[in-house]
């Protein structure tokens, strides 16, 4: 099955390498990154849409048919930000995209980056976990062939990107000691990437998909 994708987030560390994965893959045809601002990357695959209001795609849908796949990996740190703005970014932002999407493009089987312990019930104390749980259960009931949320704890940078937080370049050397440790939490760039191409793919009997299933999918 040959893959025609959509992704948001290249901007970022997780988009970044999704976008990689995705232009190295010989069962990808193309990529469409959406941002506001450039990513910086040339290729033959690639096309890039520049959009300053991600509110609104009504002007855009044109440039969105065909496409069936959306790799999701837009997102900002919670880390002083207020509910409401963490909230329409995170959320709003997504559903905004994904709700169009789901209408032109109904084969599409849709991937979206969250995280580890995230809250399914939106009840939790923690902002960011009920935030992205709200997201989640948004996107799970937009009528898309396969919808996945992709759950990752810690991840491993891919070395010769340029969008890897500085947290991770720091204990970069220290990840594979510390998956040995914790394997049910760290999982690699790449990994994340080739889950997204194969479970597009080949399906999966799980939607929630955590570390392991990350794991699992990559090399399937």
């Amino acid at each position: 099955m040959s893959i025609k994708a959509i992704i948001t987030g290249s901007t970022g560390m997780v988009g970044e390498g999704v976008l990689h994965e995705c232009l190295k893959h010989p069962d990808v045809e193309s990529v469409l990154v959406i941002n506001r601002q450039t990513c910086g990357v040339e290729h033959p695959k690639l096309s890039e849409l520049i959009l300053e209001d991600f509110a609104d795609f009504s002007g855009v849908k044109t440039e969105l048919t065909g496409y069936n796949a959306a790799f999701l990996c837009m997102g900002i740190t919670s880390f002083r930000v207020s509910e409401d703005r963490y909230t329409a970014i995170t959320h709003d932002l997504t559903v905004a995209l994904a709700e169009p999407l789901s209408a032109i493009n109904p084969g599409m089987t849709l991937c979206y980056v969250s995280g580890l312990g995230t809250d399914s019930s939106e009840s939790g104390r923690n902002m960011w976990t009920r935030v992205k749980g709200k997201t989640e259960n948004a996107l799970l009931k937009l009528p898309f062939k396969q919808t996945f949320m992709f759950r990752p704890g810690l991840i491993q940078p891919t070395k010769g990107l340029s969008n890897a937080y500085t947290v991770y370049k720091w204990i970069d050397p220290l990840i594979p000691l510390l998956r040995k440790i914790f394997p049910k939490y760290i999982t690699t760039l790449e990994e994340i990437g080739l889950a997204m191409i194969n479970v597009t793919q080949k399906g999966y009997d799980e939607q929630i998909i955590e570390v392991k299933h990350i794991v699992e999918l990559a090399n399937k």
